[in-house]
C-alpha cells in the first residue's frame, strides 16, 4: 500500500495485493476483498508525469462488496458496488464500472464508457450480456461466524 489511502471497514487486502495512489488518493468502501498480486492504481494518464504538467490529483473510489481476484488490474477511477474483477482481468482508467458487474477472467476493458449496472464481460472475445438477477449481496462467502454474548 503505497501513497494515500483510505481502507474502510470489513475490507479484506491480501498478502502480495498492491494498492498505488501516485495521482491522487484512493478511497476503498466497506466490505472489499482485494485477493494476491491483485493492483490498483491510481496512476498518471499516458504521456503525463507529475513533472511535465500541473496535474490535479483526482481521487479513485471503489465502493462497497467488490471482489478483485488474483492477479486483476484496475485502474478504475469510480467502481460501484457489488462488482467482480476476476483473475487475470483489466480495468482501464477511462472505465466507470457501475454496480453489479462482472468482469470475466483474462479480459480486458479500456475504453471511455460507463459499464451498465448488471453487465457481465466474459470469454476470449469479452463479450456482453445484462444479468436478469440481482447479484447477490456480497460475493464474499462468510467463513466466520459471530458469537454473540449474554450479560447476565
Amino acid at each position: 500500500i503505497r501513497g494515500d489511502v483510505t481502507i474502510g471497514p470489513r475490507t479484506v487486502i491480501h498478502p502480495k495485493a498492491r494498492i498505488i495512489a501516485e495521482a491522487g488518493p484512493i478511497v476503498i468502501g466497506e466490505g472489499n476483498l482485494i485477493e494476491e498480486q491483485a493492483l490498483i492504481i491510481n496512476g498518471y494518464p499516458e504521456n503525463i508525469t507529475p513533472e511535465s504538467e500541473d496535474v490535479e490529483p483526482k481521487p479513485m473510489v471503489i465502493g462497497t462488496n467488490n471482489v478483485f481476484e488474483v492477479g486483476c488490474y484496475s485502474q478504475a477511477m469510480k467502481v460501484g458496488d457489488n462488482n467482480v474483477i476476476e483473475s487475470k482481468a483489466f480495468v482501464g482508467r477511462n472505465v466507470i464500472l457501475t454496480s453489479g458487474c462482472i468482469i470475466g477472467a483474462c479480459c480486458n476493458v479500456n475504453t471511455y464508457e460507463v459499464i451498465p449496472e448488471n453487465t457481465v464481460i466474459y470469454g476470449a472475445d469479452c463479450l456482453r450480456r445484462v444479468q436478469t438477477e440481482r447479484p447477490i449481496r456480497s460475493p464474499r462467502p462468510s467463513f466466520h461466524q459471530t458469537a454473540s454474548c449474554l450479560f447476565v
